[in-house]
């Protein structure tokens, strides 16, 4: 494949509405600061920037396309699936959110329980102070708690020390398994995409397991770049991905201003035949718009 000049692109950030740092407009508006014309907010298991992420781009002359970054499970590992789509997501999926919302809820509590019993008071109170005060809470909003609690030096000692695997305050959740999850995607008519497949830190056989299992359940594409890879292991992620005939995506994984990534960084894509995901039957349409706004390079496929 050539996935072409992509620096105008970007299919995987987060905002304020999970465990971004930016709300949804002043992630767009940095957006178009950097020249991008085609973007996807997936924030974990939530659509609720959508909206105002969509009304800022059509402001500014960007394409949004809706996404979310789903969490599920395959034999006992941890894998997340972003979906992306045109429209509105379907009523399959929409159950699927409002109960990792609920699983989250809890999840947040029980977390709060732990932190105080070692020292952390009024725990949920002090983690809400450390979001927006409307979002469903995560770990690092608990870490950033305990950071300012001056229980610890800094948000990677709170990782850690009480947040981390096999730590006082890591709270597994029951995340539904992969079938179900695609299964959702599919039929609100969305694309299931496999989240950077290289960071579970999985053998190459236990990957292209992880991979047949996805095809088989539905998955019709993978981030052949998340952010920043080794270029020889991109390279044969490519040939997985080709292997198995799925679409590629790419973005940044962008959470706050001032990490190594920014909207649209990310390693550049090895040539491969792997067709874009912009390709995609069933997501054309959602970036027909950037070809008429300057993307027109990156969304051909072609290599300048």
């Amino acid at each position: 494949m050539s996935l072409g000049e992509t620096r105008h692109l970007d299919l995987h950030m987060h905002s304020t509405a999970s465990d971004g740092r930016l709300a949804p407009a002043a992630l767009i508006e940095l957006c178009q600061r950097r020249g991008l014309s085609c973007v996807a907010l997936t924030d974990h298991d939530t659509i609720d920037g959508v909206d105002e992420a969509g009304q800022r781009a059509a402001e500014l002359g960007l394409t949004l396309v809706p996404g979310v970054e789903l969490s599920t499970r395959w034999q006992g590992v941890g894998i997340h699936v972003v979906a992306l789509w045109c429209g509105a997501p379907g009523a399959a999926l929409g159950a699927l959110l409002a109960r990792q919302a609920q699983a989250r809820e809890v999840r947040a509590e029980e977390i709060a329980a732990r932190l105080e019993k070692i020292g952390l008071d009024n725990a949920m109170a002090r983690a809400r102070e450390q979001s927006d005060g409307a979002r469903l809470l995560g770990r690092p909003d608990f870490a950033r708690a305990l950071v300012e609690a001056g229980l610890v030096p800094d948000i990677q000692a709170a990782f850690k020390r009480y947040l981390g695997a096999g730590r006082p305050g890591d709270v597994k959740l029951h995340w539904p398994d992969l079938g179900e999850t695609l299964t959702a995607i599919a039929d609100g008519g969305g694309v299931a995409v496999l989240a950077h497949p290289l960071r579970y830190r999985l053998t190459r056989r236990k990957l292209s397991m992880l991979l047949d299992d996805f095809v088989a359940a539905g998955g019709e594409a993978g981030e052949l770049v998340n952010g920043f890879q080794n270029d020889d292991r991109s390279r044969d992620l490519a040939s997985l991905l080709a292997k198995r005939e799925l679409y590629a995506s790419l973005g940044s994984d962008f959470h706050y201003p001032g990490g190594a990534l920014a909207p649209g960084t990310f390693s550049p894509p090895p040539r491969s035949a792997l067709a874009p995901i912009w390709q995609h039957s069933r997501l054309v349409s959602a970036f027909t718009a950037a070809e008429r706004t300057g993307a027109a390079d990156t969304l051909s496929g072609e290599t300048p």
